[in-house]
Formats: C-alpha cells, structure tokens, sequence
C-alpha cells in the first residue's frame, strides 16, 4: 500500500464524518464484521464521531474468538502429547480452553512454539523427522491460502510427520446467520477487505438481495472505514441493498484465483461450530478427501473433550452484537488481557480487547 498515512487525514475524517452527519435522517445499526475493523473503530472513536442513533454493532470478525472450546481443548490435549511439538501464531497462546491455555502447556513442560508463518512448521517438521509437528490453523478466508499451500507442500515434499489442527471458518455463511437470527438487529454490514481480497465479492449480492441488507467492503484505516459507513448510510436513507466495493486498491471483484484454486484442492465446505454462537451450516473448511492425511484431529484421535466455559463470560453475547463488552459485568473486574474469561478479552482482534486497550473503561465503574 502507498501512502498510507493518507488513510488518516484529519481533515479529509471530519469532511467524511460531515457527510455521514448530512446524510442521517433516521436511526441505523450497521455491523462491522472484522475485528480488525473493530479496533479501529473503538482506537479511532469513529463510533462516537457518528450522529445520534448510528450504531455500530460489532460482529463475530475475531478468528481467534470465535474457534470452538472444544477445538482449543482439543489443541491443548495434542500440545500436551509426548513427541509433540505444537506450533501455532502467538494469539492462541492466552486464549483460555475449560481449564488453562497453550501457555499452561509450555509452562507444563509440553513443547508449545510460537511460529509466523505455517512454513515455518514445516520446516521445523523437516528438521525433526522423530517428531510429531502440529500447526493449529485457525482463521478465515484471510489466512486460510497460506495454512492450504503448507499441507500442498507437505504431500508434495512427503513430509509424514506434520499435520494441520483446522479451524477455518467462513464468513457469508456467518452473516446469514446473523440476519436469522430473532434478535438480530442489522441492518447493514460493512465487509472485510482483506477476506475479500481473497475470495472476491461474488458470494454477497445474493446475501444483499435475500436479506434486503445493503453490504460494502471496506478496509481497516479510518478513512476507510469512514467512506464504508458513509456508503451505507447512504444507500439506507435511499432504501437500496447493493453490494459495494470501497476498497478497490486491495479489493478486485473476482478475488484471487490463484488462492481460491488452492483452497478448493485442499479444504472443503464443512459445518462448523463457533465459540459463543453454535453450529452454523457450512460456515468453515475441513481437510479434502486428498489430504485427510495430514489432519491432527484424525491422527490423534483425541476423545473424551468436555469443555466448560466460565459461566461470568458472556463474550458470546459481544460476538453476536448483543451487547458491548462494557455491560458485561466480568468486563475489566474478573476479565483481563492478562486473565481473560474468553477469547474475545484476549485476542488482538477481539471487542473487549478493543474496549479495554483505548480505554473504554470509563463506561464501566471498575473496582
């Protein structure tokens, strides 16, 4: 990207947040659906900066957030195996399971690594042909690409001894669900460009047209975001429901074909449970019949999970756009970056992370 800085002209915001003001004739609820997205929003205080009854709700945009208890549980029995050695990106190592975390695991002896990339685990799979190497791959259509070339390379290389945790899970499926839900009070979404950049925006229009919502994707600067909310607003006060692409220098309609063929030859459409939210149908990716090999789950059978969340948390709650972080009443008291209930107090994505990192806490009277 060039010229970066520009994204965040002052003076080109407040022209920006002009014209969303001139726009406004009426209440809206708009949800962001990237927890990227997010934290700009509550870093920036765009939020407040919008008129009078223009919310932004805050949707389940966090990869980290919304993985399965069970699947966490599930990564913490495998990184605790003899022989293992578990690599996974650093946010999933505070992110609390039914009893401790990755870090409880490495503190327990078990050999838990922080990597940047899914190569780098096969790598380290290369250079430890006695050891089992695990890879936990989370996220959405964003990071998927890359955790799909590392099990391409693996066959290709014949390395047995590495295999893949998945937890990919989707986002059109995510917003359909969003929409049917009784207490749903969207009436606007405002996409995730990165995901986007990868798949195209050919699976929203049909979103758009059956929910009557309109959908614009956008970026993560506050201008960007700010041009995605004024789109919005605009085709709310005119009674449209398009789909639009506001973020063009990243974003091309038909996506990346390259990705999308890599991950159509490794994963397939499964269904899929999110933490806080449930089983959504095929809303995440599973290994393809041609890979199973290398899927972790299969390899070591892990059984007999009973997970247990804390009954304070009720971060499900901030996934669905429920509630803000700051009316849950564990939010900075019992919950804390540093002892997080769930996963969205913990993850560089999530919303209470958001609130109580640009100090959103006076909302809240902590004790």
């Amino acid at each position: 990207m060039k010229y970066l800085d520009e994204f965040g002209n002052p003076v080109l915001a407040k022209r920006l947040v002009e014209q969303i003001h001139a726009a406004t004739t009426r209440p809206w609820a708009m949800m962001e659906v990237c927890g990227g997205q997010t934290h700009s929003i509550i870093r920036h205080g765009i939020d407040q900066l919008l008129p009078d009854g223009v919310e932004m709700i805050h949707g389940p945009g966090c990869p980290v957030c919304v993985t399965p208890l069970e699947i966490i549980d599930k990564a913490l029995a495998i990184a605790a195996e003899p022989g293992v050695i578990f690599c996974s990106f650093g946010d999933m190592l505070r992110v609390p399971g039914s009893g401790q975390d990755l870090f409880g695991v490495k503190s327990a002896g078990g050999d838990v690594r922080v990597v940047y990339s899914p190569l780098d685990a096969l790598k380290i799979a290369r250079e430890n042909p006695d050891r089992q190497v695990v890879f936990f791959g989370i996220g959405f259509e964003t990071t998927a690409p890359a955790n799909a070339m590392t099990v391409y390379q693996a066959k290709r290389l014949g390395v047995t001894n590495f295999s893949l945790l998945v937890s990919h899970v989707l986002v059109p499926p995510a917003i359909a669900a969003i929409m049917e839900s009784p207490a749903c009070r969207v009436q606007a979404f405002l996409a995730a460009g990165h995901v986007c950049s990868v798949m195209g925006i050919r699976e929203y229009p049909p979103l758009a047209a059956r929910y009557g919502v309109p959908i614009v994707v956008t970026g993560f600067e506050p201008l960007d975001i700010l041009e995605g909310i004024r789109r919005t607003v605009v085709q709310l006060e005119a009674g449209r429901h398009d789909v639009e692409n506001a973020y063009p220098r990243a974003v091309r309609d038909e996506g990346n074909p390259a990705a999308m063929a890599m991950l159509q030859d490794v994963f397939e459409v499964t269904d899929r449970t999110w933490r806080g939210i449930g089983m959504i149908p095929g809303s995440g990716w599973r290994l393809s019949s041609r890979y199973r090999e290398f899927d972790a789950e299969r390899r070591f059978a892990v059984t007999g999970i009973q997970t247990n969340e804390s009954p304070l948390c009720r971060s499900g709650e901030v996934l669905q756009g429920l509630i803000k972080p700051h009316e849950c009443a564990a939010f900075g008291k019992q919950c804390t970056p540093r002892n997080p209930l769930g996963a969205t107090m913990v993850s560089a994505e999530g919303a209470c992370a958001a609130y109580y990192a640009y100090r959103r806490l006076d909302l809240v009277q902590l004790s």
